[in-house]
C-alpha cells in the first residue's frame, strides 16, 4: 500500500489519477460529438464524405403508402438525375402521370391528351386548314392535282383536277416532296399565293387568295346514274360538305349511290346524326347507347335534307371504325336496298367524350358502348361485308425500299424484287412470277418498263427503277379507279 507524506500529497495524487481517466472520457466524448455533428451537418449540407452516407440512409427508409403520387413526384423532382435537363419538369411529370392513369388494357380508347395533342386530334377529324383546297399527289417528279374540293378557293379561282403544279410563288417545285409543296401553298387566311400550273401542255399562272378549307368529303358522278361519295371523317362540317356534293350529283341525274367509308376512323356523334339524316327518314334509330348503370339512350335522325336513292353500296375495310361503323349498320338495318362491299371493319363498339381543361388539354374517356338499331355490338369483331372483296396484293404491301447503291440482276432474290413484281403485275404488265426471284422474263419486263419511262433499259433493278415503279402504282391508284376491285364490284351489285 502506497504511503503519502501528508493529506495534500494524497489529494494531489488522486486528482492526477482521475485527471487521466477524465481526459480519456472527454476525448471519447469529443469523438462521438464530432461524428454526431458531422451526421447532422451532412443531413443539410452535402459535406464531402457524408453524401453517400446520407443517400444510403434515405434509400434504406421505407416510405409511407399514404400518398404515393406525392412521394414519387418529390423523388423525381429532387433525386432524379435527368431532372436537370428538362425545362418544364413540373408540366412533364404531370402529363406523364395523367398518361399513365388513363392507360389500361381494358380500354385502349380512353386517354389523356395535352393541349397540342388535342388540337392535332381535332384538326385530323375536321381536316381543316388554311390553303387553297386541293388534294394532290407528288410522285416521280409529278405533282398532280387529284381533287379540287367544293366551295374551296381553288374551285373559285378555276383550278382543275389533272392540273400539274409546277411553281409556287415562283419557286420551282418539280421533284419536290408533297410536304415541301404543302408548306409553300398553305399560309395566312386572306393572303395570296401564285401557282403556276401545266394544263394540257400550257403554262397557266393563277393568283389564289388563301382561305379556310374543310375537306372531310368528296363526291362526283361515276356514270350517268351513279354518284360516288367519299367520306374521310365525321367532322363538324361534313354534313354541309356531303349535302353540296349530293345536290350537284342529283342535279346531274344520280339515282344510285356508292358511299366509300374505307379508312374512315369515325368522328363526332353530332355529325353522325346529321349525316344519317341525309339518308334515313326523320326519327329513324341510328344507334343505341348502353351505359354502365344499365340505362340506354337512342340516337335518332333529325328532319330535313332527306334524300332517297334507288340503291346504295357502302365500301368498308379494316380502317372503317367507330361512327363509320355506326352509319354502315344504321343504313344496312334500316333500308332494304343497301349492299356492303369490301373487308371486315375495325370493330370499335364504344363511345368517347372529351372533357377539356382550361389549358386546352383534355381527357377522352369511354362513356358507354354503342349497339346497332337491332342491338348488335361489333366491338372487337367488326362488320362482315355482304361480299368480301380484296384489292390487288400490292395495295397491302409496306414497301421496304432499296438502297441507293443496290442493284439486282438475273438469278438474284430479294424482297425488293418481290415488291416490284407485284407492282408490275398491278400495272398490267405480263409478269411471270411474284416470288422475289429475278428471272430472265422478269428482267425483260423491267427493261420494257424502263424503256417506256425514259430510264436506261438494263433489265436490272436499281433504286431509280424501284422508286419509279412504286410511284406509278401510287399515281394510278390516286388518279384512276380501274384497279379498284372493291368499287368495281359495288358498281356491278347496284347495277344488277
Amino acid at each position: 500500500m502506497q504511503e503519502y507524506k501528508n493529506e495534500e500529497e494524497f489529494m494531489a495524487q488522486r486528482i492526477e489519477g482521475n485527471g487521466g481517466k477524465t481526459g480519456r472520457i472527454l476525448f471519447v466524448s469529443c469523438i462521438v460529438l464530432g461524428m454526431l455533428c458531422g451526421w447532422l451537418l451532412g443531413s443539410f449540407v452535402p459535406v464531402p464524405g457524408t453524401q453517400n452516407i446520407n443517400n444510403e440512409i434515405q434509400i434504406s427508409q421505407v416510405m409511407s403508402s399514404g400518398d404515393k403520387e406525392a412521394a414519387i413526384r418529390k423523388i423525381m423532382e429532387e433525386e432524379w438525375y435527368f431532372a436537370k435537363d428538362i425545362e418544364n419538369l413540373d408540366e412533364r411529370l404531370t402529363d406523364q402521370s395523367l398518361y399513365g392513369m388513363t392507360t389500361n388494357e381494358e380500354d385502349p380508347h380512353t386517354s389523356y391528351m395535352s393541349a397540342e395533342e388535342m388540337e392535332s386530334f381535332t384538326q385530323s377529324i375536321n381536316r381543316n386548314f388554311v390553303g387553297i383546297g386541293v388534294q394532290f399527289i407528288a410522285t416521280n417528279g409529278i405533282n398532280l392535282v387529284e381533287k379540287v374540293f367544293k366551295n374551296s378557293p381553288a374551285e373559285k379561282y378555276g383550278v382543275k383536277a389533272g392540273d400539274l403544279i409546277m411553281k409556287v410563288d415562283g419557286v420551282d417545285v418539280v421533284g419536290s416532296s408533297a410536304t415541301e409543296i404543302k408548306d409553300l401553298v398553305q399560309g395566312e387566311a386572306g393572303s395570296t399565293v401564285t401557282i403556276t400550273f401545266d394544263r394540257e401542255g400550257k403554262s397557266i399562272d393563277i393568283d389564289i387568295v388563301r382561305g379556310a378549307v374543310s375537306a372531310t368529303a368528296f363526291g362526283y358522278m361515276l356514270n350517268d346514274d351513279t354518284a360516288f361519295l367519299e367520306l374521310y371523317n365525321f367532322g363538324e362540317s361534313s354534313h354541309d360538305e356531303i349535302k353540296s356534293y349530293l345536290d350537284e350529283c342529283v342535279e346531274n341525274g344520280a339515282k344510285k349511290l356508292v358511299i366509300d367509308l374505307r379508312d374512315n376512323g369515325g368522328g363526332y356523334l353530332d355529325s353522325l346524326e346529321k349525316i344519317s339524316s341525309l339518308f334515313l327518314p326523320m326519327g329513324t334509330i341510328v344507334m343505341r347507347s348502353s351505359y354502365a348503370d344499365g340505362s340506354e339512350t337512342l340516337t335518332t335522325t333529325r328532319g330535313g335534307n332527306y334524300r332517297q336513292f334507288e340503291k346504295y353500296a357502302i365500301l368498308i375495310n379494316g380502317g372503317t371504325a367507330s361512327a363509320a361503323e355506326v352509319f354502315t349498320l344504321a343504313m344496312k338495318e334500316n333500308l332494304d336496298n343497301v349492299a356492303v362491299i369490301g373487308e371486315t371493319s375495325y370493330g370499335k363498339g364504344t363511345v368517347q367524350v372529351s372533357r377539356y381543361f382550361e389549358d386546352g388539354s383534355a381527357i377522352k374517356v369511354t362513356q358507354c358502348r354503342w349497339l346497332s338499331p337491332n342491338g348488335t355490338w361489333i366491338n372487337g369483331v367488326g362488320i362482315e361485308p355482304d361480299e368480301t372483296v380484296l384489292l390487288h396484293p400490292v395495295m397491302y404491301e409496306a414497301f421496304n425500299g432499296i438502297g441507293d447503291e443496290e442493284v439486282f440482276q438475273v438469278n438474284q432474290v430479294s424482297e425488293a424484287i418481290f415488291e416490284v413484281q407485284e407492282a408490275l403485275q398491278y400495272l398490267d404488265y405480263d409478269i411471270d412470277r411474284t416470288d422475289g426471284y429475278l428471272s430472265d422474263e422478269t428482267s425483260q419486263v423491267i427493261a420494257r418498263y424502263q424503256e417506256e419511262h425514259d430510264l436506261e433499259a438494263t433489265g436490272e433493278l436499281n433504286a431509280e427503277t424501284y422508286r419509279a415503279i412504286i410511284s406509278s402504282v401510287n399515281l394510278d391508284w390516286a388518279s384512276s379507279k380501274v384497279h379498284d376491285a372493291q368499287l368495281s364490284r359495288a358498281l356491278e351489285v347496284i347495277g344488277e
